[in-house]
C-alpha cells in the first residue's frame, strides 16, 4: 500500500511516517517507481515502535538512538562512558573483584576460585 493509506490505518499523517523512516526506524523498501510501499510487517513494526514510544515516554528520535546504542558498539561505548561518568552506570564491581581474587590466587600459587 502506499503512505497515505499506511498513515490512514495507523493513525498518523504521512509526514509522520517520512520522518519515521528518515530517522531509520523502518526498512528501506521501495517499489520500482521509487515510491515506498508499505506492507503488513512494515504496519506491525511502526506499532510496536508506537507501543515502545508510549509505554516508555519517549519520542520516535529517542527510541531511533536506542536502537544506534544497540546497534553501532562505538555509540554504545561512547554512551557506557557517558554514564559510568556521571553515575548513572555502576562499574561490573562482581566480575572485578572475580579477576582480583584470581589474580591475587594466581600470584599466591593457588589455583584460582571456581565460578
Amino acid at each position: 500500500m502506499r503512505i497515505t493509506e499506511a498513515a490512514r490505518r495507523l493513525g498518523m499523517s504521512p509526514r509522520m511516517l517520512r520522518y519515521r523512516e528518515a530517522l531509520g526506524l523502518l526498512p528501506p523498501v521501495r517499489d520500482r517507481g521509487a515510491h515506498r510501499r508499505f506492507g503488513e510487517e512494515e504496519l506491525a513494526a511502526v506499532a510496536q515502535a508506537m507501543e515502545l514510544e508510549r509505554r516508555f515516554d519517549v519520542s520516535p528520535a529517542e527510541l531511533a538512538f536506542g536502537l544506534r546504542v544497540l546497534t553501532e558498539p562505538a555509540v554504545a561505548h561512547a554512551v557506557r562512558e557517558l554514564g559510568l561518568r556521571i553515575g548513572r552506570i555502576q562499574a561490573p564491581r562482581r566480575a572485578l573483584d572475580f579477576e582480583k581474587e584470581k589474580a591475587l590466587r594466581l600470584l599466591r600459587g593457588a589455583p584460582p576460585p571456581r565460578r
